[in-house]
């Protein structure tokens, strides 16, 4: 049976996604989502001073560690929100998943950078940077050797063994960041003093990322879940101009693409304007973020087939009025959607209510009929 026109449309589209405590990441969409729906995320700092939660390493390594904190998180986020059920129904009947593991920090730990835990935060890589000589050695690190890589697949057999199904994203990051965690500061020198040593750490970079994400996805795949997109996350692209992203890091994002059925792109909070002609010239672009300054119609006319979002500033959550928040999900609903708004990064200290007049000001903005409909 051939898909229908609606089915075609939503097929390589991506939304963002936020599991309890993880970085933002992305998973495909069915067709169901709303036309504005927002993604709420909170930090491990809100879920260690609300349900005591040490984020060290253990969380990371021991899937049924993890597991048992979920079902407190998902509770927690019920019992706060129950409006929202951002914990999701029956917490205790949810599966153990691979989601959040090492945080933003997989590829650069299977360079061999090393990461520094906390109780209350995502991992961090030390600055363990190569210098020019180690970076022009780099090579695609040996996976099967590696024991980071051997741990997330001892963890896959683990949730296999209690839950069958081995659902969840792991966090892949992008090129640019997993190079400037390996090279440091100096990646963005080697762009424009030294661009062959920058293309060789950008395309080793690509190869293990591909690698890993085959890899993996092929191991849930086994188990009954299948993964077919990749989710590139471009949080430090505003260190270079859209010129130097086209040159420089474009190429290896393409060749992410061409790897997998569908892909996204997480521009982070910051304006889109200089990047995105060329994010939309990449195939099958199904996810595209950006800030609130960016030009927001300009990017719907750019990508009118891709699932477009706007990183919303927790920043701006607890410092602006109840109708400024009204005002900015009006624009956005009025020149993006159908879109997400990620309201990530909820941070301990912000009110409840807060959280909740954000979500009311989302539902009145969909409900309400503009003089231009």
């Amino acid at each position: 049976m051939s898909d229908t026109p609606a089915e075609k449309h939503f097929q390589h589209q991506l939304r963002s996604y936020i599991f309890p405590s993880a970085p933002a990441t992305r998973a495909p969409c069915d067709g169901t989502e709303s036309e504005m729906r927002v993604e709420f995320g909170f930090t491990p700092r809100w879920f260690h001073k609300h349900c005591g939660i040490d984020f060290g390493e253990k969380w990371h390594t021991d899937p049924e560690y993890r597991y048992a904190t979920v079902i407190c998180m998902r509770k927690e986020l019920n019992r706060r929100f129950p409006q929202l059920r951002l914990g999701g129904p029956n917490p205790e009947e949810q599966p153990a998943t691979i989601d959040g593991v090492f945080g933003a920090l997989t590829v650069s730990m299977l360079f061999g950078v090393s990461a520094q835990f906390f109780p209350d935060n995502w991992p961090v890589a030390r600055h363990e940077y190569l210098d020019d000589q180690a970076a022009a050695r780099l090579g695609v690190p040996d996976l099967s050797s590696s024991p980071v890589f051997a741990n997330i697949m001892d963890q896959i057999d683990w949730i296999e063994r209690e839950f069958g199904r081995v659902t969840g994203y792991l966090n892949w990051q992008g090129v640019l960041n997993n190079a400037q965690r390996l090279r440091g500061e100096a990646i963005f020198l080697d762009i424009m003093t030294n661009p062959n040593l920058a293309h060789h750490v950008f395309e080793v970079v690509t190869l293990t990322m591909i690698e890993g994400m085959k890899l993996v996805y092929r191991r849930q795949a086994a188990t009954g879940f299948i993964v077919r997109h990749a989710s590139v996350s471009n949080c430090l692209v505003n260190m270079i101009s859209g010129e130097q992203y086209r040159e420089f890091i474009m190429p290896y994002d393409k060749r992410i693409s061409d790897s997998f059925d569908y892909f996204g792109i997480h521009n982070c909070a910051w304006n889109v304007d200089p990047y995105i002609p060329y994010y939309a010239s990449i195939r099958t672009l199904g996810y595209i973020d950006m800030g609130l300054d960016s030009d927001l119609a300009r990017v719907k006319k750019f990508c009118p087939n891709t699932r477009r979002a706007v990183m919303y500033n927790p920043k701006d959550l607890t410092s602006k009025t109840v109708d400024e928040i009204q005002d900015d999900i009006f624009r956005i609903r009025k020149e993006l959607s159908p879109c997400d708004i990620v309201m990530a990064d909820i941070e301990y200290g912000t009110p409840d209510q807060r959280v909740l007049e954000f979500a009311e000001a989302a539902e009145i903005a969909i409900r309400t009929v503009t003089p231009e409909e």
